[in-house]
């Protein structure tokens, strides 16, 4: 039966209840009013790629372990020495192979995908223009992150960056270039 009591005392519970969540999901006022540094932000940046290189370079180990499939049709991955026999796959003219995966060996992109974006030379500068697109680098996003944050740009990453690259003002100077 219905007990109006009960019923208040419930919604009281579930009020309270709500109220504490709140506060725990709510950003303190003392991390409000603290920014950070520069040299905080340089050291988090550089922590941040460290994190993201080592993550990269564990999978490698892990992939050469235990095999990683992936097909070559559509984007499934298959971990395990032998890809699966499912017929599963419904790629592009998946009809003519009756659905079946094109299992090949991984690489650790197809793990983990990076994600590339332009690197910007100066943050603060003028925006990239459409037509200078050829002398902009690309980086991975995490890398281009990091190395705005302040992090030291990658060895690795230097030459997809075209750190060398000098960038012509405008397109008429650039057809000069070229």
């Amino acid at each position: 039966m219905f007990d109006p009591n009960e019923d208040e005392a419930i919604f009281d519970m579930k009020k309270t209840e709500s109220n504490e969540l709140l506060k725990f999901y709510e950003p303190s006022q003392q991390s409000n009013n603290k920014l950070l540094s520069s040299e905080e932000i340089q050291n988090l940046a550089e922590q941040t790629y460290q994190a993201w290189n080592t993550m990269r370079q564990g999978t490698r180990k892990l992939m050469r372990k235990y095999g990683v499939k992936v097909c070559g049709y559509c984007p499934e991955v298959h971990v395990g020495p032998f890809g699966h026999r499912a017929r599963l796959c419904v790629a592009y003219k998946h009809q003519q192979r009756d659905g079946r995966h094109g299992w090949q060996a991984a690489t650790i992109d197809d793990l983990i995908p990076p994600k590339y974006v332009w690197h910007v030379p100066d943050p603060h500068g003028s925006p990239l223009r459409n037509e200078l697109r050829r002398f902009y680098g690309q980086a991975p996003a995490v890398v281009e992150l990091c190395v705005q944050a302040g992090a030291a740009t990658p060895e690795e990453y230097k030459p997809m960056m075209r750190l060398d690259t000098a960038i012509p003002d405008s397109f008429q100077e650039a057809g000069k270039v070229a």
